[in-house]
């Protein structure tokens, strides 16, 4: 049975509604970044990168999300646009543009937002900068199409929903009324139900809630404190 080593981030969030939505059996595997877990050998045999999350289908080893939807949507058939070329284009390049640029800049974004030392104006500016102007491309995208690629709901969308449901803790509360289109795929994927139950996924679990020394530690070893 695939093995998906994830937790309650945005990024094993995708993979979670893509598994909700096409009913693959899964084994869940928690693994607690505040408590370090993605160090640990056995996860890192899975993934070298210590990130969630990870598949391992029956030995096959994936890793990134958005490596892991394209292979789970090659290998079930499901959520791919109609084969076409041009169709095949415009997956693989949304599905690039959120792995490259929406999911990192969002990241770097929360970090210097919610986590970095606040004397840090200058890149907390950049990524806030370079995070709006992502969320403009896709608002500008999604204003002549329905979903990301056309008509029809595909991976590409879970991708954009992983990250871009938490906007307003990215870019602040008045983001969605700036980008109503990118709001409005938002809220569409979010009423399904599949999307409720991949949320729901970490409750099984017990996850570590605070972000104390141990936790900083982990998270951002570049600033790990020597000890005493």
């Amino acid at each position: 049975m695939l093995k998906f080593y994830f937790n309650g981030a945005p990024n094993p969030n995708k993979v979670a509604l893509f598994l909700e939505e096409s009913g693959l059996p899964c084994e869940l595997v928690p693994i607690d970044t505040r408590k370090g877990d993605q160090f640990k050998p056995e996860f890192l045999a899975v993934n070298p990168n210590g990130k969630v999350p990870a598949i391992d289908d029956n030995g096959v080893f994936v890793f990134d999300s958005n490596a892991i939807l394209l292979y789970l949507a090659e290998k079930t058939g499901k959520f791919l646009p109609p084969n076409t070329p041009p169709n095949r284009a415009q997956m693989l390049s949304w599905l690039m543009f959120v792995a490259s640029g929406v999911g990192p800049y969002s990241g770097q974004a929360v970090h210097f937002k919610h986590f970095a030392p606040k004397d840090l104006e200058y890149a907390h500016n950049r990524y806030q900068f370079e995070a709006q102007r992502h969320y403009g491309i896709l608002n500008d995208h999604l204003a002549k199409s329905r979903y990301m690629v056309g008509d029809t709901y595909t991976i590409v969308d879970m991708a954009f929903w992983g990250w871009a449901r938490l906007a307003p803790f990215v870019l602040g509360d008045d983001v969605f009324a700036k980008f109503s289109n990118v709001k409005r795929l938002v809220d569409e994927v979010s009423a399904r139900p599949a999307a409720a139950r991949a949320i729901a996924l970490k409750d099984k679990f017990t996850f570590k809630a605070e972000m104390d020394e141990e936790a900083r530690n982990i998270m951002f070893r570049h600033l790990k404190t020597k000890a005493a």
